[in-house]
């Protein structure tokens, strides 16, 4: 008879840390090995990446490292339990039309043109989901949804730890009930996108530490506490709500191992930029990010509608990467984003738990 008890617990680490995955670059196979060197839990990004890539992340981590990992995957709409169905409404399709009009002149000004939209499009979550089946990876994650109870029963029966990122105490209470052994918790001060289970909700603001309280009374599985943790007294904080680790990913961008782009880490660093907001109207989901130029003009026009939105933003952003133009890059960040550093990923680790220098 097959087991369905995970392979891996939070207890198993040496510092209750977790290297948050940061789709679109950021994480790399350096970085996770190296939060996984520095006594935490590191993690891959499979989110808008294609399955072959992911397989060579995972291969490239097991190289690096003997410890344990993760990989997170983003839950499609055809896959959302929490949201299911993929009609799309008519009133979205004029809203996507819009916005694509909306975009015409900074495309051009980029030089790029705004590619068809697929609201279909699953992000290759059966070959991805497949292969870290296949692959026995230590931890699997989920961040836009809930996946089915099949889909979650299905890793633990090859041993897989599994986590659903939750944002108030209804969603938790859900992912339980499907079958998760972890729950990330997340908070409003979140770097990045938020995880709700469904694009147009609006998450909650109530602060991390009250909703990692909240969540703990509810459920009884361990608790990751994701979202606005920049410091030891954060984690601390966390920790002491109920948490039994903590999630970081802001203060991660601008580590030596991170995958980060130029113009990206020259903006966290620059002090040019103090703010942050969140926003559709990079991706057509609400998420966190430094006050740039594109945040800034597109924000109140952007509809709540996810992948199109991110996919006409895509050729955009690409181009001002390219450009080293940080005004039209999606700088996913936390408020604290200012305390990044360019250092190494283990002083990061060791430095939220207090933990001693050392290998």
């Amino acid at each position: 008879m097959t087991s369905t008890a995970p392979r891996f617990r939070l207890t198993e680490l040496r510092l209750p840390f977790l290297g948050a995955p940061m789709a679109g670059g950021p994480s790399t196979p350096a970085l996770a090995a190296a939060v996984t060197a520095a006594g935490g839990l590191g993690f891959l990004a499979a989110g808008n990446r294609p399955a072959a890539g992911v397989r060579a992340d995972v291969e490239e981590v097991r190289a690096r490292t003997d410890g344990p990992f993760g990989v997170n995957l983003f839950v499609p709409q055809a896959a959302n339990t929490a949201a299911p169905g993929t009609a799309v409404d008519p009133a979205v399709h004029r809203s996507v039309a819009a916005y694509r009009e909306a975009l015409e002149d900074t495309a051009r000004r980029y030089g790029v043109e705004l590619p068809d939209t697929d609201p279909a499009d699953d992000d290759g979550w059966a070959a991805k989901l497949e292969l870290v089946e296949a692959l026995r990876v230590p931890v699997v994650s989920f961040t836009f949804g809930l996946p089915a109870v099949s889909v979650l029963a299905r890793l633990a029966a090859v041993g897989t730890t599994t986590s659903v990122t939750v944002t108030s105490v209804p969603e938790a209470q859900a992912a339980v009930r499907a079958g998760a052994h972890l729950l990330t918790v997340q908070g409003p001060a979140a770097g990045g996108h938020r995880g709700t289970h469904r694009a147009e909700d609006v998450p909650g603001e109530e602060p991390l530490v009250e909703l990692v309280a909240a969540v703990r009374a509810a459920v009884d599985v361990p608790l990751v506490a994701a979202g606005g943790i920049a410091s030891a007294a954060d984690a601390d904080a966390a920790l002491t709500a109920g948490a039994d680790a903590v999630q970081v990913g802001t203060l991660l961008l601008r580590t030596h191992e991170a995958g980060t782009s130029a113009a990206y880490r020259e903006a966290l660093g620059s002090g040019r930029y103090t703010e942050t907001a969140v926003t559709r109207a990079f991706s057509g989901r609400l998420a966190r990010g430094v006050r740039n130029g594109f945040l800034d003009r597109f924000t109140n026009m952007a509809p709540a509608a996810y992948p199109q939105v991110n996919q006409m933003t895509k050729p955009i952003r690409a181009a001002a990467a390219q450009a080293g133009d940080p005004e039209a890059i999606a700088l996913w960040a936390g408020p604290q984003f200012a305390a990044a550093q360019e250092v190494p990923a283990a002083e990061v680790v060791r430095g939220i738990l207090r933990a001693p220098t050392g290998p």
